[in-house]
Parts: C-alpha cells; structure tokens; sequence
C-alpha cells in the first residue's frame, strides 16, 4: 500500500522553498545569496524556523522510499531509475539553468552587462567556493540531486551487506528515548565529507535511518505513540533555537542537529496523522515536485533581481517573489510536459 504522506510532505517541503529562498535575498548569515538586499534579522530568523530539518527531512524520505522501491524492483532497476530521475536532470540543470542564476548574480553584484553566451563560458571556465554568487561554478541548488544520486548508490552497498531484517531485530529493542539520541550520529557524521554547509556524512545517515529505521513498523509504532513527547520537544527547541539566533546569532551544531531530528520526526508524525491523503492537487505536485524543484531557483532570482529594481517596499518585493516565481515555474513545467526531449531532460514523471 503505497504512504501517499511521503509524497506529500515531499511537495510541502519543496513549496517551502519558494518562501525560504525568497528570504534568503535579506540573509544576515555571513554568505550573499544569487542577489542580495541587505540584513534582515527577522527573515533570516524565520528561515531557522526550517531550516534544521527540511533537507533532513527530504533525505529521510528519499532513504523510506528507497526500501519500499527495492521492494518492488532489483538492483540494476533500481539504478537505472536513479540515473533517469536524478542524474540526467542534474547534469541537464548545470547546463540550461544554473548558469542562468550565476548570470543574475554576476550582474547585481558586478554590474555584469555581457551577454549569455560570454556568461556561459565564464560560468564552466571559472571555480571559487561553488557558492555561484560570484558568477563562477556551482551546482546551485541541484546539490541536493546530486547529493541523492551518490548517496542511493553508496547505500546500495551497506543494503547488500546489511540486511534489512538483521538490523531490524535490533532496532526494535530500543525505546523512544533512543529513538530520540539518534540525533547524536546525524550530529558526529556531519563532519565527515563537508562541503561549506552541505555534508555528505550527515546525509548519508539521515538517508540510512529512513530506509532502516522510519520504515521499521514497530518503530513507527513507538513514535506515534509518544506523538505527543516528540511534538513537544520539537516545538520547544525550535522555539529556543529562533529567540536564541535571533537576539544572540547563536546557531550551534548539536543543538541544530537535536531540532533537525526531532522536526524531521514531527513531520513524519504529522504526515501520518493528517496528509495520507490523494487527490488531484497532490498528485500534481506528486508528479511534478522534483521538475518544479529543479526549475524555482533560477526562475526565483530572476524575478528577485527585477523586483528589487521595481519598488524599495519590503513586502511587495517578497510578494512579488514568491508568487510570482511560483506561477512562472509552474507555467514553465506545463510548457516542459509537452515538449517530449525537455520533458526527460529535467526528470518529469
């Protein structure tokens, strides 16, 4: 029976995007986003609202739906999928789209006004920090596909050799409260494999612990039925996270890593409860989350950077932003469906 909640917290956190990247234009976090307008501690207070646990929460997923697929399909089918769904759309991306966001970065921070083609080529000729608001190289936001890509092939290794029933008949011995402390490996793992903010270690984990331990039904049983402890907790320490970076800038690892395991714990709880549901909207977005994830950024900074020319109001500018790079990234992945080589270019199902 297929978990319709997965995909369906897939789709909210991926529209989540919209908002979270709109605000990152007024980031006080020491690094200048594609464009940048200036400090806000408010916005950047509120994206801490998320930030500890949606991409957690999108590799556990990833690591829950990977159990369920291998269910259905063997190894080499497995591959093939993970090539067609994530690679092909990432190296399709590096070279239609995040160039673009590189363009837009180059113009409002350098006043850049050559034109695409010399763009292009400084883009792939060019490498810094990766963060792209230089201009030069980056995977941009399709890090996360590219991280997914790495990380479903490694753990096809540690599948092999551990099988999923073997760690099962020990993961059902331990209670809520070590359910809860596994934050504490997400936490020493996210040391290893590093790259500025992204770490491979601590995906690779996040992605391990939903393949072996969310799926565990027992398991699930126990977070459920402590709902009301983990929820608790969660919106403790998300509280105490935002007050404490808000007026101390204090943003610190373990912590960080608590919040983001007990956030992704509550969405799942959450997920559940109330979002096992279909319907047309939800399948749309079912279908269409990793195109439109693919497709918002570039769409958003553009329309960030003429925004931003537009009006000095603060909120029209966000208004602008969010709404209006949320139509136009739909409205360019319906045009994407029916062009058939754009359409397997950038992963629509």
């Amino acid at each position: 029976m297929r978990k319709h909640y997965l995909d369906n917290l897939r789709t909210i956190m991926i529209l989540l995007l919209f908002p979270i990247h709109t605000f990152m234009i007024w980031n006080n976090y020491g690094t200048k986003f594609y464009i940048w307008a200036g400090a806000n501690k408010l916005l950047s207070s509120l994206i801490i609202l998320v930030n500890p646990w949606i991409m957690a929460l999108l590799f556990v997923i990833a690591g829950m739906c990977a159990k369920y697929s291998l269910e259905k399909r063997n190894t080499k089918e497995f591959i093939k999928e993970r090539f067609s769904k994530l690679l092909i759309p990432f190296i399709s991306g590096i070279i239609l789209l995040i160039p673009l966001q590189t363009l837009y970065a180059r113009k409002f921070f350098f006043g850049y006004n050559g034109n695409f083609l010399n763009n292009y080529k400084y883009f792939f000729t060019h490498f810094t920090d990766l963060s792209g608001n230089d201009g030069c190289f980056t995977p941009g936001h399709l890090w996360f596909i590219v991280f997914l890509f790495i990380i479903s092939l490694f753990a096809l290794l540690i599948i092999k050799y551990i099988p999923y029933k073997k760690v099962s008949i020990k993961l059902e011995k331990i209670n809520i409260i070590g359910i809860i402390l596994l934050f504490i490996p997400i936490w020493l793992m996210s040391y290893v494999g590093a790259f500025g903010v992204y770490s491979f270690g601590r995906y690779f984990t996040l992605y391990l612990l939903g393949y072996y331990v969310i799926t565990n039904e027992i398991i699930m049983d126990k977070i459920m039925k402590n709902k009301g402890l983990i929820l608790g907790l969660f919106s403790l320490f998300q509280l105490m996270l935002v007050i404490l970076y808000y007026h101390f800038s204090y943003y610190g690892d373990i912590f960080v890593n608590l919040v983001g395991w007990l956030g992704t714990l509550s969405c799942i709880i959450i997920g559940n409860l109330y979002l096992n549901i279909e319907g047309k909207i939800f399948d749309y977005f079912k279908k269409g989350s990793f195109p439109i994830y693919i497709l918002h950024l570039p769409v958003l900074v553009i329309i960030g950077y003429y925004s931003l020319i537009i009006t000095n109001n603060i909120i029209l500018q966000i208004c602008m932003i969010i709404f209006g790079s949320f139509i136009v990234t739909i409205l360019l992945y319906e045009i994407i469906k029916k062009i058939p080589i754009l359409k397997k270019i950038i992963g629509v199902r």
